[in-house]
């Protein structure tokens, strides 16, 4: 299983804020079914490549027909063979060797 790290944002508009555009690229993510978390910087996704490819994909063709020129895709990933629910058992492994939750 992957774990993907994602940051999509259309660039050269005027203005600082691109938060209605990353909004509508985390609804796409959201309603694909994949798992996934947002945070302030990156949204990271859970799957195989293909689906989330296609994802991504997705979210940067609605972003050019919006009419943006030039989009910013930074992509990480992280390639384990022989895991599940990455997403949440990172988290929970460092919590068991620290012996306590951490800010999530």
């Amino acid at each position: 299983m992957m774990l993907f790290q994602l940051i999509m944002f259309p660039t050269g508009r005027h203005g600082e804020s691109v938060s209605t555009d990353v909004a509508k690229v985390i609804d796409i993510i959201d309603k694909s079914g994949l798992p996934y978390k947002l945070t302030p910087m990156c949204t990271i996704i859970e799957g195989e490549w293909e689906p989330v490819m296609k994802v991504i994909n997705k979210a940067r063709l609605m972003l050019r027909r919006k009419g943006h020129g030039r989009i910013y895709i930074s992509i990480t990933v992280d390639d384990r063979k022989g895991t599940r629910r990455r997403i949440t058992g990172k988290i929970e492994s460092i919590e068991k060797k620290l012996k306590r939750e951490v800010s999530k």
